[in-house]
């Protein structure tokens, strides 16, 4: 599929501050991809900087075909839904959804006839009398999108559009905005720093942290195969065990030798094993394997579908507690309880080597 938007070495400095760091990428046509990362990480600088809000201090940016580096916002082919919604409180919905073709000098019918169709779209045909502050706060963010998809952009840019919703509104909204974005085929940008809300939603994840890139790849890519500590503490729960090579055959956690994950792994390295709470489990009592590891159960929480079990490890241990997330049916099944001392088995299939934290 053919490259949209194409970013090329492009850094941004404020002064001492670098908030981008020669960042490269290449968005496909009709692609949705998020940006994500914690606060300060420089993604919404990125935004800016394909906007035009913020100019780059080097590096190039092209869009479709076209250098875009340096020109104005105006002169960019964008629309752009802000987490504020950013609507005119004195203009009725339908006069804020058509402002954009007013100003391109369409004639009323045209305007009228777009408002229309899109407040179709957005699901509010009904509310195009009504004034911005009469609308909830998902139906503003709503109509906020009507109004940057009416101009029929080439891309389309959200700047953490669901942030300040409730929980249940947030994820109706999400789908809608997946479906709407799949049915327009528009290339559309997202920032973001809800994590689930970028592995719902995104073809391609961009994970940033201190202005550069640390991965990009599919949700399933970024949340299996993390490329790097960040990336796996910062997506998804990841336990982070402490562990040490004692033989060619064997490392050490806590005091129990358990087989080796890998064969690069050197005798007297120290590592840590990273492993998702869903990856490990409990064994039954007196079915303990060569890669089992006795544990304390120290609490369980319940989140719903499953159990989640925080454990501390048996002996001379310098990590913390341990996350092993344990299905309802399989928690009925081996009797769990707080204080209980259970196994719990590694599987070297799921298992992520980093380097030990100095």
């Amino acid at each position: 599929m053919e490259t949209y938007l194409k970013i090329e070495h492009v850094s941004k400095q404020y002064g001492q501050f670098t908030a981008l760091n020669d960042i490269s990428l290449d968005i496909r046509k009709g692609e949705f991809i998020c940006f994500l990362g914690p606060s300060g990480c420089g993604k919404t600088t990125l935004l800016r900087a394909i906007a035009g809000l913020d100019l780059a201090s080097s590096g190039k940016i092209t869009q479709g075909g076209k250098e875009t580096t340096f020109l104005s916002p105006e002169k960019r082919d964008f629309g752009i839904v802000f987490q504020s919604y950013a609507l005119f409180p004195n203009l009725t919905v339908s006069e804020n959804i058509g402002l954009g073709l007013r100003n391109q000098g369409k004639d009323n019918k045209t305007v009228d006839d777009a408002v229309n169709h899109w407040l179709e779209v957005i699901g509010l045909p009904d509310a195009g009398i009504k004034y911005p502050n009469q609308l909830s706060g998902g139906q503003q963010q709503r109509v906020a999108l009507a109004r940057a998809l009416s101009l029929s952009p080439g891309l389309l840019l959200l700047d953490e559009p669901l942030s300040a919703l409730d929980a249940k509104v947030r994820s109706h909204l999400r789908d809608e905005i997946r479906r709407l974005q799949r049915k327009l085929g528009i290339t559309t940008i997202m920032v973001t720093h809800d994590q689930e809300e970028a592995l719902a939603m995104a073809d391609r994840i961009v994970v940033m942290n201190h202005g550069v890139i640390e991965q990009v790849g599919t949700p399933q890519e970024i949340y299996q195969k993390p490329a790097s500590r960040f990336v796996a503490d910062f997506v998804g729960n990841m336990n982070f065990i402490p562990a040490s090579v004692v033989s060619e055959q064997d490392i050490r956690i806590g005091e129990t030798l358990l087989p080796k994950p890998c064969d690069s792994l050197k005798r007297g390295v120290q590592f840590e094993l990273g492993m998702r709470p869903e990856d490990l489990h409990f064994l039954e009592i007196g079915k303990q394997t060569a890669s089992s590891f006795p544990v304390k159960i120290e609490e369980l929480e319940f989140q719903g579908t499953y159990v989640r079990a925080e454990c501390r490890v048996q002996g001379e241990y310098q990590g913390g507690t341990i996350k092993v997330d344990v299905p309802i049916r399989e928690l009925r099944e081996l009797a769990l309880e707080r204080g209980h001392y259970h196994f719990v088995n590694l599987s070297n299939k799921h298992a992520h080597i980093f380097q030990a934290q100095t």
